[in-house]
């Protein structure tokens, strides 16, 4: 990451580093190894998972996602992503999607009442009400990011110490 950038407002990151995938792999393989008392490392291919470990999460708790793409025999492309826990991420994307649902179906009854000539005041009400709704996920969702930002921060020095680190290191 670039210090200029501030982590809370950039959740997904790109970075070029000056050595070879593998060498890099290698790096997060050595530190999986490694029991550390704050992180956990999973990997798969070249998928990496940093998270907190379990004793010190939160339901707000970040995680990062690193993608090592090799670019040269010397340079490596890396994609991270900060993210919620994927199940809370799941339970998100779920009430999204009910209160869009509800939104047009009220929406659609709202039409069928107006051609009809019907109140359409319940209908409009709960659209509103939908729009609450979802304004409220919305700053709950930026609430739960502040929460985690601290957590966040820490798994990103983590990475960049893994980074700098030397294949000689332990």
């Amino acid at each position: 990451m670039y210090p200029e950038n501030e982590i809370t407002l950039r959740l997904r990151f790109k970075q070029d580093i000056q050595e070879n995938s593998t060498s890099l792999l290698s790096k997060f393989e050595k530190n999986s190894n490694i029991k550390s008392e704050n992180f956990t490392i999973k990997m798969s291919d070249n998928h990496i998972w940093l998270d907190i470990v379990p004793s010190k999460r939160k339901y707000w708790t970040p995680h990062l996602h690193l993608e090592l793409e090799p670019k040269s025999d010397s340079e490596t492309h890396i994609r991270g992503l900060f993210g919620p826990d994927p199940t809370l991420w799941t339970f998100f994307m779920f009430l999204h999607f009910i209160l869009a649902a509800l939104f047009f179906i009220f929406g659609a009854m709202a039409y069928s009442d107006y051609i009809l000539k019907n109140s359409i005041t319940v209908d409009i009400s709960i659209m509103v009400l939908m729009t609450i709704f979802w304004f409220s996920l919305y700053y709950l969702a930026k609430v739960i990011r502040k929460k985690g930002s601290q957590q966040m921060k820490e798994l990103d020095v983590y990475f960049n110490t893994i980074i700098k680190s030397t294949n000689n290191d332990t």
